[in-house]
């Protein structure tokens, strides 16, 4: 595995395309005898996905918010160290939850595979997993954990200096008066400023925000402006 870890750095090193990282990594992948890469960045505001995983599957999971009930993300978080793992296996002992994620998870030829979480900034996770088909997997050698957690880093540095558009990601829903208010902060308007040109109660303007606020995980309303604007809801 360290060859390949060291094609992982090179490959984020040299793909200057969203194309051509997602055409690397597709090969790297089978060459380590897998059929699946997925790139996640776990974010306060939603998940995103740079994955060759079936498109039905990606549409799935993030409509259904599978993300939020995902076992692998959740071992990834709590241990922070690269893992092996099967869903043969692990969900004997699952919940019912967990045991149709592995089920449905199944039928898209998603049976086990490795993960490799790193940290990254202002206390964010992101992780790359490998998967394959087969019911469970073996490896000769003991995962290096220090060079397993470089190489996914500089995958997340190359996608996220680069900008590269997610296959798919969470879809953050706000309501059309959630957004009229917003795009009116976003213009410098204040709450009473936008209840008269609203025709709504301060009242009502702020419980509107306030929700808005909450979807979007901020915690002030300069905060929520400015991440709507980011994330090109308003």
């Amino acid at each position: 595995m360290k060859i390949w870890l060291q094609k992982l750095i090179d490959i984020s090193a040299l793909a200057r395309t969203r194309e051509m990282l997602k055409e690397a990594l597709s090969g790297l992948t089978r060459e380590f005898g897998f059929d699946y890469y997925a790139y996640l960045n776990v974010k306060p505001i939603g998940t995103s996905a740079f994955s060759n995983y079936p498109a039905d599957w990606q549409e799935r999971y993030f409509t259904n918010k599978l993300d939020e009930v995902d076992p692998i993300v959740a071992i990834a978080k709590s241990t922070m160290r690269t893992f092996v793992w099967s869903s043969e296996t692990s969900k004997r002992r699952a919940s019912k939850p967990i045991r149709r994620f592995y089920t449905d998870a199944a039928d898209f030829g998603i049976r086990s595979g490795i993960t490799i979480p790193v940290a990254t900034a202002f206390g964010r996770v992101s992780m790359l997993t490998v998967a394959s088909h087969k019911p469970s997997i073996s490896l000769a050698q003991e995962i290096d954990q220090v060079a397993a957690a470089m190489a996914v880093a500089q995958l997340h540095a190359r996608i996220e200096q680069a900008e590269f558009d997610p296959t798919a990601e969470s879809r953050i829903r706000l309501t059309l008066k959630q957004v009229q208010l917003l795009k009116w902060s976003a213009e410098g308007k204040s709450m009473r400023a936008m209840a008269t040109i609203e025709n709504m109660t301060y009242s009502n303007v702020n419980s509107h925000l306030n929700k808005a606020r909450k979807a979007l995980d901020a915690g002030t309303l300069p905060q929520a402006t400015a991440l709507a604007t980011k994330l090109k809801l308003i």
